[in-house]
């Protein structure tokens, strides 16, 4: 389902690039040199598909890689590709990433699928033997401490240089293809990280008392991911909702009744019910007020939840479901329970495009070999079958409270779950699995909830998921994203897990 306009664009990678080779070779081949620029410049326009590049050119010396470690500092680059244009001797490379300290993709893309063997002489074969000098490199990476990954297959040019002996036109080849789809996630999830450290999450509120996998240490959330928490009261609330005119109350009741279908009264839960004209509209005045705080105060996240004694507080609770599912489609991710460690997988997700939508375990059904998963809280549009359906709660299941709730069916196909748990020594770590959301039946009791069906048969996929001690809460989104999910784990330098 398509979802609003975002409030916040993620922010695009800063990507660095260099192609290394021998300076010895220049005087040697003539033409060489040229042919390797060109393959430099042609990475570097297919890396502005994807964030801002910062093209060093060509490190062919140690001074020259020195040069290069500086040069990536001092335009603060999130990640930095080593294309290997021919052989290089390690000893040029490894001061680039020495002084530099941002991930490093080491690019082994050949020109050609096969080199012209009658015609092809020891220049135009040097512009092919890139795949020579990775184990070399990969060998002083590792005595150096510096993690790295490789990207191998084709370059994927469009059109055959006139210094080449064989046919290089291979961008529709399926190992280029496959190159570029990779370098294109390693450049996503590098966004990740950059938006992330420029990120500010709201809390609002308080923990779900009891909910011991949910308490985290802000601080080492902003030291593990660069995010900046700003705790908020119920009363910042509150002073935005009085501020509220009621044009921006039918502004907002316009856009739930655009995105949203009204439900009447459950046929099977007794307690939900058609909602109310008095709910709708307290739900349509408390999401004007939830965007105006978001904006007033630079939000990209919000983690909410309160717990009263019959207050005016908990009446605005009750009208927080529909706004922050609408904030959701918008590129706040918000989460409920005080779960902030879900909001941080929820945005991850929105930033790599994939929705992100609030999730705990339902049921199990061992007739279907389905996980049915889902929550009572925000909803994200992305990863919607048709319009949510809103539905009147008498009572919040487990809460205080009453009001409008979202009830929706995740599309079926491919989806992945990102939950993000804190271990016992202090450390974030994602776990994450792939499966097909299928459609099946679910509850009508106002709880968004879908059947998801792994790899493993229920007890199993329990097995394995329970024994990585994860946070009760995860995101979902929309398509396989593991391998996304697991370069931007690798990026910020967080341990994951995948089954």
């Amino acid at each position: 389902m398509k979802g609003l306009e975002k409030l916040k664009e993620p922010k695009k990678a800063r990507i660095g690039i260099y192609s290394a080779g021998l300076h010895t070779y220049w005087e040697q081949f003539a033409g060489l040199k040229d042919c390797l620029t060109g393959y430099n410049k042609f990475i570097e326009n297919r890396l502005e598909e994807f964030g801002e590049v910062f093209n060093f050119g060509l490190v062919d010396t140690e001074e020259g890689g020195r040069a290069a470690g500086e040069y990536f500092n001092k335009n603060n680059v999130d990640i930095v590709f080593l294309h290997v244009a021919t052989y290089c001797t390690s000893a040029c490379v490894l001061p680039v990433h020495q002084i530099n300290k941002a991930p490093v993709i080491v690019l082994n893309l050949q020109p050609a699928p096969e080199m012209n063997y009658e015609k092809t002489g020891t220049d135009r074969w040097l512009a092919q033997c890139v795949g020579c000098s990775v184990p070399e490199i990969a060998n002083a990476f590792n005595r150096s401490g510096i993690a790295f990954r490789a990207v191998n297959g084709l370059l994927g040019l469009r059109e055959t240089p006139a210094f080449a002996k064989a046919d290089e036109t291979t961008f529709e080849r399926p190992e280029a293809v496959k190159a570029w789809k990779e370098i294109r996630k390693w450049c996503m999830a590098a966004g990740v990280k950059r938006t992330l450290q420029h990120g500010r999450f709201g809390f609002l509120g308080g923990y779900y008392s009891g909910m011991l996998d949910m308490y985290s240490d802000f601080t080492m959330l902003q030291a593990q991911t660069g995010i900046d928490v700003e705790i908020l009261e119920m009363s910042d609330l509150d002073a935005y909702l009085k501020a509220v005119t009621d044009e921006e109350v039918r502004e907002k009741m316009e856009e739930i009744t655009h995105f949203f279908e009204i439900s009447g009264d459950s046929p099977s839960d007794v307690i939900a019910k058609k909602p109310t004209a008095e709910q709708m509209n307290w739900s349509a005045k408390v999401a004007a007020a939830q965007e105006k705080m978001v904006l007033d105060r630079n939000l990209d996240s919000i983690s909410y939840y309160y717990h009263g004694r019959n207050d005016h507080f908990e009446e605005v609770q009750s009208g927080f479901i529909v706004g922050f599912s609408l904030l959701n489609a918008k590129g706040i991710s918000c989460s409920g329970e005080g779960d902030i460690k879900t909001a941080l997988a929820m945005k991850i997700a929105d930033i790599c495009g994939t929705g992100g939508s609030f999730c705990e375990i339902v049921a199990a059904d061992f007739n279907r070999d389905t996980m049915i998963l889902g929550h009572d809280g925000p909803f994200h549009f992305a990863v919607s079958k048709d319009k949510p359906i809103l539905r009147g709660m008498g009572v919040y299941h487990g809460k205080r409270g009453s009001g409008v709730s979202v009830e929706a069916k995740v599309s079926p196909g491919a989806v992945t779950t990102l939950g993000v748990t804190q271990t016992g020594d202090g450390r974030l770590k994602f776990n994450i699995s792939e499966g097909e959301a299928i459609d099946a039946p679910i509850l009508l009791n106002g709880n968004t909830s879908t059947h998801i069906r792994f790899a493993q048969k229920p007890a199993e996929y329990m097995d394995n998921w329970f024994a990585e001690a994860p946070t009760h809460h995860l995101a979902l989104s929309v398509g396989h994203n593991a391998g996304l999910f697991k370069k931007a784990a690798m990026i910020m330098g967080i341990p994951y897990a995948q089954y």
